[in-house]
């Protein structure tokens, strides 16, 4: 997919800038503003899930998140845990940099998408309706991958003509698009 009108290039390019924005800053926050954070109370007590009108009348009492039993035995497992953490922590600055800079940003993207998908299935909040903040950042950095986000002023744009085509396909943002014949260009016959 290529896109040609350069104010849709600026608007795809900002949006990749700012949720790289947002995954570096819950990332950092971790990191260095919460120091001592894992993600063992959220898995251990967080999963319980909400649902909301229509699905259940005001007053019901959960758990009704299918999956909780299974992020529950992750969060008393200290080993698991520990990488957890990590991926967690690591996985969000990774992604926010990847994003923000537009350098690997299909797999950047694809992380955030699996990422967010796996925090929608594990808080299972649908107490304001199936979307979510968390489907909400798995739609939008899905989309940038499919978009190949890094070719708009991003590094993929520079880098990727050296990378081989396969890394590029997975790993940038794909083939860069042919420039449109204008002012000093001409189109071949």
């Amino acid at each position: 997919m290529s896109i040609t009108d350069r104010r849709i290039q600026f608007a795809v390019a900002v949006g990749r800038i700012v949720i790289g924005i947002i995954f570096l800053w819950a990332g950092l926050d971790k990191l260095i503003g919460n120091q001592g954070w894992t993600a063992a109370g959220f898995l251990g007590h967080g999963t319980a899930g909400t649902l909301g009108w229509p699905f259940v009348p005001d007053g019901a009492k959960g758990p009704f998140n299918p999956t909780m039993d299974f992020w529950v035995s992750l969060s008393k497992n200290d080993a698991v845990m520990s990488l957890v953490n990590i991926l967690v922590v690591w996985g969000e600055v990774g992604i926010g940099v990847s994003l923000i800079l537009g350098l690997f940003t299909r797999f950047g993207a694809a992380m955030g998408t699996l990422m967010m998908g796996l925090f929608f299935v594990a808080a299972w909040d649908w107490a304001f309706g199936i979307v979510n903040q968390h489907l909400t950042y798995a739609v939008v950095t899905a989309g940038l991958a499919v978009v190949g986000a890094g070719r708009y002023l991003g590094l993929d744009a520079a880098f990727g003509p050296q990378a081989p085509r396969w890394f590029r396909s997975w790993f940038m943002s794909g083939e860069s698009p042919e420039p449109e014949p204008g002012p000093g260009r001409y189109a071949s016959a």
